[in-house]
């Protein structure tokens, strides 16, 4: 493991927390949430409000789709070079009933994967430089023990 420091590939979009949560924005006025987070206006269409809090949203939810990625995406998106097929899934937010869109941990395949699979986010590397680790956040089954499992 490196010691280099590890910091955000994408700042203000997620904390570095042990169990880390992504940074949205809730309208002060009707409550809705957003990711990434919003400035401007709501765009909820019965909302007119241009106010809202930071807020960490849900670290857990569960999956409402999900697909592969066989081809680098086009920029903005960060990827890890060279480019290597990754899985995706939207996970709808436990709290906000939000989706949030993201890679799922590495080993995780869409044969792993059904709808309404609970999921946790995580932190992990993307790229590694001279001067730091680069975090991205990522989607992780929820693991857990089968009481009487044989």
């Amino acid at each position: 493991m490196s010691t280099k420091p590890r910091v955000p590939v994408l700042e203000g979009w997620f904390t570095l927390e042990e169990k880390p949560h992504l940074i949205g924005t809730k309208c002060a006025k009707c409550g809705t949430y957003y990711f990434p987070r919003q400035s401007l206006f709501c765009k909820n269409p019965a909302c007119d409000s241009e106010q809202f809090e930071e807020v960490k949203l849900s670290r857990t939810g569960k999956v409402w789709s999900f697909t592969n990625a066989c081809y680098q995406p086009p920029e903005p998106y960060i990827a890890a070079e060279p480019f290597v097929p990754f899985t995706i899934a939207a996970v709808e937010l436990a709290q906000e009933k939000m989706i949030v869109l993201g890679q799922v941990v590495e080993g995780v395949n869409v044969s792993d994967l059904k709808a309404g699979m609970e999921m946790e986010l995580v932190l992990a590397p993307l790229s590694e430089d001279d001067s730091a680790v680069k975090l991205t956040w990522k989607w992780q089954p929820v693991v857990t023990t089968a009481r009487g499992a044989q």
